[in-house]
């Protein structure tokens, strides 16, 4: 969803409107929160049919009221297709407003994809209506940090005696290490982008080794704390804290941070949409598709993912030191 940011600035740009956006998960308004790009949010439970879904009648509204302007579907799971276009058919839309991803974008960089559908124009449309906007003009993927939560996040840091301390942020976790089967995937180690504890604790000396008066935050969620903490006690050093933060405080802590080093997930993607210089860490999943992308060119450096390696426990702490340290000047602190 955060990807997807780009598209909405390119789509707000052509047609001269703000973006309606529909999705699932209870995260997606966050996300969008003070983007000037976005005008709604409706957010649908996954595994809920979406007929006895809270929003199904306001969106089912919004689409009849939208003609005949654009809907870009950007969505490829072939689960989820069908699910779309019943949605689209009970809201008796125009199938000619509608302009679907296709297949051929699979081989691009995911961001890349996203651009070039909005580049496509619906066929009850006239592209020579909605001329493309200059390739200087677009913006993104970007998030966006309210003042009220630059003054929370400052109050916070204050109150903890974090405040002018420089920042280096990481996060260890990803979906699964939140979930509810998280015991099960570390008994059997089948998360690939599982990283073993004992290597977060001595990249966490590396890193004070060569920046002794940062403050190293171990980000993630109130699920992966007891997992947060046992790094944090087996590092034992006293730079080395543990943070649980709702989303939007993470965003505003990412825009005050030196850098970040993440394993591929959500908060990577958080980090360079703010502009915080990144190591991604990644297992099956591929940077070259992935990567996440900063709007104004900070530094986003990928290690691993196929054709070097599968798994992030196959990466070892030099090259993930390596790739941190690579960050170089990019990292300059940026801290209130």
């Amino acid at each position: 969803m955060i990807m997807l940011t780009a598209l909405l600035s390119l789509l707000h740009k052509r047609y001269r409107l703000p973006c309606q956006v529909i999705g699932t998960g209870s995260w997606t308004s966050a996300i969008y929160q003070g983007n000037p790009d976005v005008a709604g949010v409706w957010s649908f439970h996954r595994h809920l049919p979406f007929p006895l879904d809270r929003p199904w009648s306001s969106v089912r509204r919004a689409l009849r009221d939208s003609a005949p302007g654009p809907i870009y579907v950007c969505e490829r799971h072939y689960r989820q297709l069908p699910r779309i276009r019943r949605m689209l058919r009970l809201s008796g839309v125009d199938g000619r407003r509608c302009v679907f991803i296709g297949s051929d974008t699979a081989a691009q960089p995911r961001i890349d994809g996203l651009v070039n559908l909005g580049a496509v124009t619906p066929p009850a449309l006239r592209a020579t209506d909605y001329p493309l906007p200059a390739a200087a003009a677009l913006d993104g993927p970007r998030l966006h940090v309210l003042a009220a939560e630059r003054a929370e996040r400052d109050a916070w840091l204050q109150a903890q005696g974090w405040y002018g301390r420089e920042l280096i942020l990481l996060q260890p976790g990803n979906h699964r290490s939140m979930g509810p089967r998280r015991a099960r995937w570390r008994r059997l180690n089948t998360d690939d982008k599982w990283w073993p504890l004992e290597r977060w604790a001595e990249l966490l000396h590396r890193i004070h080794a060569c920046r002794s008066e940062a403050l190293l935050v171990l980000c993630g969620s109130p699920e992966e704390v007891p997992m947060l903490e046992e790094i944090r006690a087996a590092a034992r050093l006293a730079n080395v804290v543990v943070a649980s933060t709702g989303l939007r405080q993470l965003f505003a802590l990412c825009e005050s941070a030196h850098s970040m080093i993440s394993v591929d997930t959500g908060p990577a993607h958080a980090a360079a949409a703010l502009s915080l210089p990144l190591a991604v860490l990644y297992g099956a999943q591929s940077p070259r598709y992935y990567l996440p992308r900063s709007p104004c060119g900070s530094a986003v450096v990928g290690i691993g993912g196929p054709p070097l390696s599968t798994r992030v426990d196959q990466l070892s702490v030099d090259a993930v030191f390596e790739a941190w340290r690579s960050l170089g000047a990019a990292g300059a602190s940026r801290g209130p």
